[in-house]
């Protein structure tokens, strides 16, 4: 069965963008290709909303592609064949390996789980992870935890009052500081 994860990078005080909207994170760039590779292999289908789609779109963009160094240009080849399904009120179509959800995020989400095959049904951006954490159908949270503090800005939890119970499956260090922590989530 597909897990549902959320990952992302946050600032040690726990926000992924801070109240100028610029990232928490070191660089656009994996964190490395290797650990980038398995990351993005183990992922069936990416969640995301318009914003995180037509953020995204950069690493479509040829005109941007040849300013990639080897890694980045890696990256990029696996990020685009991953299939993604958009989550937009406003968007009438997408491109690439992406497409557009007609259902509500439970019904969608329901769905892929059912599907056969393995992989994650990965989350990404602060916004549908905290809907679809709401719906308590987060099964993994996998946290990186970059050596900077942004003292406000988007949080990488909802901090709605919500409480869970997680396990802690999961951390490895990387150079430069920055830090992964897998955590399950308990039922």
């Amino acid at each position: 069965m597909h897990r549902v994860t959320y990952q992302m990078g946050m600032s040690a005080d726990g926000y992924i963008v801070d109240a100028d909207g610029a990232s928490t994170g070191r660089s656009r760039a994996p964190i490395s290709s290797a650990s980038t590779s398995r990351s993005l292999g183990s992922i069936a289908v990416h969640l995301m909303g318009r914003r995180l789609y037509e953020t995204m779109t950069y690493w479509e963009d040829p005109a941007n592609a040849a300013s990639f160094d080897a890694a980045e240009r890696e990256w990029a080849d696996l990020w685009n064949a991953l299939p993604k399904l958009v989550f937009s009120r406003t968007l009438t179509e997408v491109t690439g390996a992406a497409t557009l959800a007609t259902e509500d995020l439970a019904t969608e989400i329901a769905r892929l789980k059912s599907l056969p095959g393995d992989g994650d049904l990965a989350i990404g951006g602060a916004d549908l992870a905290h809907q679809i954490a709401a719906l308590d159908l987060i099964d993994e949270y996998q946290v990186l935890v970059n050596p900077a503090v942004a003292g406000g800005g988007v949080p990488y939890f909802a901090h709605d009052g919500r409480h869970e119970r997680l396990t802690l499956v999961e951390h490895r260090a990387f150079d430069g500081g920055t830090v992964l922590l897998r955590y399950r989530v308990e039922r």
